[in-house]
């Protein structure tokens, strides 16, 4: 089974995905950003290196689904192939930070690998209000996304509301994270968990 968990930076992806990966025994695919090697370039200069990291992500999750598929174990991932392409690449590309060619290139990629592998099972996307995105961000104080505008994450919040209201993938489960503490709130948690039963049971 291939769980994925979807949402903007700072709605609690990383945190949801290891907890709910030690409640069922899933296996966690994490993002890659410790290792990835654009994301301190990305940004300090943007237009510079958009193109690049978003190869680098697609690369990355394309690896990743592939694998989980032929795993054949119950896997939960922390962000899509998808967001990558309908929100972060062309969000870059329209707010200039991304060439026309540069783009055009890189769904061209994109295309082709969505055509080779399958959405998740179960899509969970975790809905964030800006002032709560800001809040979290600030509060695990990673050095390169102090530059993140507030305007940047408003741009992105739109086209994460515009995907997922187009969402026809698989089975999707929207969670409001605006008043849940996952890890300090166990009934917060369990109330999670308890909506994720009555959806995996639906798929059987």
């Amino acid at each position: 089974m291939h769980i994925a968990i979807a949402g903007n930076i700072g709605a609690g992806k990383t945190t949801l995905t290891k907890l709910l990966a030690k409640h069922y025994n899933w296996e966690a695919q994490l993002e890659d950003v410790v290792d990835n090697p654009y994301l301190d370039d990305f940004y300090n200069q943007m237009e510079r290196w958009s193109f690049n990291l978003q190869v680098y992500f697609l690369n990355s999750r394309f690896r990743q689904v592939l694998q989980i598929r032929q795993s054949g174990k119950d896997i939960i991932q922390d962000r899509t192939i998808y967001e990558d392409a309908h929100i972060f690449a062309p969000n870059l590309h329209a707010m200039g930070l991304m060439t026309n060619r540069d783009y055009e290139n890189y769904r061209a990629l994109f295309d082709l690998m969505e055509s080779l592998v399958q959405g998740p099972d179960l899509l969970i996307y975790l809905r964030s209000s800006i002032p709560n995105l800001v809040s979290q961000i600030h509060k695990r104080g990673r050095d390169y996304e102090n530059s993140i505008s507030i305007d940047y994450l408003s741009r992105l919040n739109e086209r994460y509301e515009a995907w997922i209201h187009g969402y026809n993938k698989g089975k999707l489960l929207i969670v409001d994270v605006d008043n849940l503490n996952f890890v300090d709130t166990p009934e917060d948690l369990g109330s999670v968990i308890n909506t994720i039963d009555a959806e995996i049971n639906g798929l059987f």
